[in-house]
């Protein structure tokens, strides 16, 4: 519940504090003395986007601020808890907006933006504004009014969440058919190359070591020649380099005895000796292991050869690419049979859940069309209370395909005039009967459903008279159990209100100011008296007003 709204340096308001009833408050003043502007203020806490212009002094911030009561905390806990808001039972929600056009807006002091303060204000106020009828034409809002008519607010949650559990299922399921489709065609050649692959067996660097051992091999006869030549130097010849090296260490010997310094080179000299006869020993070692082996080369040239064409194949340079590329192909044929497998098991939970799905909706279907025949009886009588007695309304509720709601589409359809000429809202009804449906439809709903504070800006367009009488005993009777706004122009309205708001202009110097208060019981009579016969007020008129007062 709105407790107070407070106003500063907005359009024509210098300061407005304003304390509200909890039951119905009716705002009356002249046209053009500010009720819209209140209006737009309370839309600014309740979310919507604002400019610079709206600041009257360009020296100051426009400041609005909305206190609340809460009634029911555990509601919002969620939000408050989302957005770590420390929840109370008094809801303080602030705009602030500078001349230069930026705003800030509060919960609690705690800053948020736009959109996460329209999601909590839309569980706080219903505000119908004069253009707001136009919604009684979109097919979600009357389903939403069937539904909430039905107390359908925790089935439909049940079922939105099966619904989006099996569209989320079936959409995966269908990506794996096309990804096995794509499979599908290449599999048979995937195999293939896996087949090449796995019986060539190629081990890791394999070609790389066959192609440098082949070199050797085809160089067999040049190298043990040139190896054979060493041998033979080293040893073998007439004079070798062995004997020569061991031959320089004897002469040394005899220096060493008069030279001791010469030790080390001596020492060094043997090793040398040893260290040459050491390779000479291997290279023979080498000698015995060479031949020239042609079926050795030719099985290695057919390997190499394999292994060179599957690389040019695979647009690859080595032999680890090619078992990188067997792995893949190893692992993407496992998947296929992995994937049949799992769009069988998907195949069976989709099927599963379309069952439950078809079962949800057809509960929905049950519960709605119970609905259609109470809700339009009681819809016609409140149309006939409020002074269109040839007006009815009729519901139709039509199967479509699964939605987020359910396979219903509900249309609420008009006939003006008892023609039984029944036409969608929109094309046949006029903005006053529009107005006057939308009260009667939110007046059902409020019995059904906990509405938050609801606001009717100039609800009453385009009819006075008893129908407004009735408008007003309407409005009324939905202020006996939660708040309600009402902006009027209307007597018979405005005799209604548990409290009367009066919204007037005064001149001060060169500005224009717009202020606010609340009426007196003896001023309510007068200025309602002003409403229905002018100023001033003629005797029969202030009757007239304490009649409306009273019934």
């Amino acid at each position: 519940m709105l407790n107070k709204l407070e106003i500063q340096n907005y359009i024509l308001i210098d300061h407005l504090s304003i304390d509200l009833s909890s039951q119905l408050s009716v705002i009356t003043g002249e046209t053009g003395a500010g009720k819209s502007i209140i209006m737009g203020a309370l839309g600014l806490i309740l979310g919507d986007r604002a400019d610079s212009t709206v600041c009257r002094n360009a020296e100051k911030k426009c400041f609005i601020e909305g206190t609340f009561q809460l009634t029911n905390k555990e509601q919002y806990a969620a939000f408050f808890e989302t957005n770590e808001i420390d929840l109370s039972d008094e809801l303080i929600i602030r705009r602030e907006i500078s001349a230069q056009g930026k705003s800030r807006a509060f919960i609690n002091d705690t800053p948020i933006n736009l959109n996460e303060l329209k999601q909590l204000t839309s569980q706080l106020v219903d505000l119908h504004q004069q253009f707001d009828t136009l919604t009684l034409g979109d097919t979600d809002f009357q389903r939403t009014v069937i539904d909430a008519l039905a107390s359908l607010q925790k089935e439909v949650v049940v079922y939105q969440t099966a619904y989006h559990s099996w569209k989320e299922h079936e959409k995966k399921l269908h990506s794996y058919i096309v990804q096995k489709d794509a499979f599908d065609k290449t599999e048979s050649y995937n195999k293939h190359l896996l087949a090449e692959l796995t019986e060539l067996n190629l081990q890791e660097n394999e070609l790389e070591e066959i192609e440098k051992e082949l070199k050797f091999l085809e160089n067999a006869v040049q190298i043990k020649a040139q190896l054979d030549q060493s041998v033979q130097q080293l040893e073998n010849s007439d004079n070798p380099i062995v004997q020569q090296v061991k031959q320089i260490g004897h002469t040394l010997e005899s220096i060493v005895k008069w030279q001791p310094d010469f030790e080390e080179l001596l020492l060094r000299l043997k090793a040398a000796q040893i260290e040459l006869a050491d390779i000479a020993s291997e290279l023979s070692t080498w000698q015995d292991k060479i031949d020239f082996d042609e079926n050795k080369i030719t099985t290695f040239q057919e390997r190499l050869s394999q292994g060179y064409s599957l690389q040019k194949k695979h647009k690859v340079q080595s032999t680890a690419e090619l078992l990188t590329i067997q792995t893949q192909l190893e692992k993407e044929l496992e998947a296929v049979l992995n994937l049949e497998d799992t769009i069988t098991l998907l195949t069976q939970k989709v099927a599963e859940e379309a069952k439950l799905v078809k079962k949800l909706a057809d509960g929905l279907s049950d519960q709605r069309n119970k609905q259609v025949a109470p809700f339009t009886k009681n819809v016609n009588q409140l149309l006939h209370q409020v002074g269109m007695p040839n007006a009815k309304i009729k519901v139709t509720i039509e199967t479509v395909p699964f939605n987020i709601y359910g396979q219903d589409k509900i249309d609420i359809l008009f006939d003006a005039n008892n023609t039984n000429r029944f036409e969608p809202i929109r094309k046949v009804a006029s903005g006053g009967e529009l107005s006057r449906l939308m009260l009667c439809i939110k007046s059902l709903v409020a019995k059904s459903v906990d509405l938050p504070t609801m606001i009717f800006d100039e609800i009453d367009t385009g009819i006075s008279g008893e129908p407004a009488k009735q408008v007003g005993l309407l409005l009324q009777n939905l202020g006996a159990n939660r708040q309600v706004l009402c902006i009027t122009h209307q007597p018979q309205i405005a005799a209604k209100g548990h409290t009367h708001l009066y919204v007037y202009k005064e001149q001060k110097g060169a500005e224009t100011q717009t202020h606010l208060r609340a009426l007196s019981p003896e001023e309510r009579v007068q200025h309602i008296a002003r409403m229905i016969g002018g100023d001033p007020p003629s005797k029969s008129a202030q009757d007239n007003a304490k009649e409306l007062m009273s019934n």
